[in-house]
C-alpha cells in the first residue's frame, strides 16, 4: 500500500472526466481530482499477480501493451526481464484477430536480419542496402516485441484501456483474458482483471510492470524447481533399484 501511495497510484483524472462505472473504486476528490481506493485497488492487484504467475508457472504468454510514452520504457524493459512479448510503440490493427499475416512479417525481419548478419548484401547497391535497413528498423520498431512471441498470447497486460482500445478489443474477440490498469476516466467492462490506479504517473506505470515482471518470473521459477525436485527423485529411485539388484 505505501509503495502505491508513493507512486501516485490514488491519483485519478480530473472529475469532470470521470467514467461512472469507475465510480465503485473512487474514494473521493481533492483539487477537482479523483481519488482512487487503494484499499480495494490493492487486492485487485494482487489478484491479477497471483493469476500472471499461475500462468507463467504452466509456461503461458503474456503480452505486455503500453504503447503511450510514458509506459514505453516500463512495458519493454520488464516484458524483456520477464521473457514476455510486448507491444510498446504501436498498436496495428489486426496484430491479433489477423496474427497469420503478423506472423509473414515477422518472417520478413527474420529474414532481413539473416542477410545482414551472413554477409549477403555484399553484392547489393548501397540503395538496396538502406532500403533493407530502413524496413528492417520500421519492422522492429512495430513487431520487434512480438517476434519470438510464437503464437497468440494466453493473457494480455494493457496500461491504459482507453489508449490500447483496439488491443482489448482484439483480445476480447479472440477470448484472451485482459487484466489492465484502469483510471477514473476509462471503461473497466471488457477487462477481466481490473487494477484501479492511475495509468498516467511513469512512477506508478514501472510499479505495475515490474511487479508483474516478478510474478512472471516467480511463476517460472517455480516450474524449475518443480521440475528439478522430479529428477531428484527419479535419480533417487534409480540409485535405490541399482542398490538392490
Amino acid at each position: 500500500m505505501r509503495q502505491m501511495l508513493e507512486a501516485g497510484v490514488h491519483f485519478g483524472h480530473q472529475t469532470r472526466y470521470w467514467n461512472p462505472k469507475m465510480g465503485q473504486f473512487i474514494f473521493g476528490k481533492r483539487n477537482n481530482i479523483h481519488i482512487i481506493n487503494l484499499e480495494q485497488s490493492l487486492p485487485l492487484f494482487n489478484d491479477a499477480l497471483n493469476f500472471v504467475s499461475k500462468l507463467a508457472s504452466q509456461k503461458g504468454r503474456i503480452l505486455f501493451v503500453g504503447t503511450k510514452r510514458a509506459a514505453q520504457d516500463a512495458i519493454r524493459e520488464d516484458a524483456e526481464r520477464a521473457g514476455m512479448p510486448y507491444v510498446n510503440r504501436r498498436w496495428l490493427g489486426g496484430m491479433l484477430t489477423n496474427y497469420q499475416t503478423v506472423r509473414q512479417s515477422i518472417k520478413r525481419l527474420d529474414a532481413i536480419q539473416e542477410m545482414m548478419e551472413s554477409g549477403k548484401t555484399e553484392g547489393l547497391k548501397k540503395k538496396e542496402i538502406l532500403d533493407l535497413t530502413r524496413e528492417q528498423d520500421k519492422l522492429e520498431k512495430s513487431i520487434g516485441g512480438i517476434r519470438k512471441m510464437g503464437g497468440l498470447p494466453d493473457a494480455m497486460f494493457v496500461i491504459d484501456v482507453e489508449h490500447e482500445s483496439i488491443a482489448v478489443k482484439e483480445a476480447r474477440k479472440l477470448g484472451i483474458p485482459v487484466i489492465a490498469v484502469v483510471d477514473s476516466n476509462s471503461d473497466p467492462d471488457g477487462v477481466d482483471y481490473v487494477i484501479p490506479g492511475n495509468d498516467d504517473s511513469m512512477r506508478a506505470i514501472r510499479l505495475y510492470t515490474a511487479n508483474f515482471a516478478d510474478a512472471i518470473l516467480e511463476g517460472r521459477a517455480s516450474v524449475t524447481t518443480a521440475d528439478a525436485n522430479e529428477e531428484f527423485v527419479e535419480v533417487a529411485e534409480e540409485s535405490a533399484e541399482t542398490a538392490g539388484e
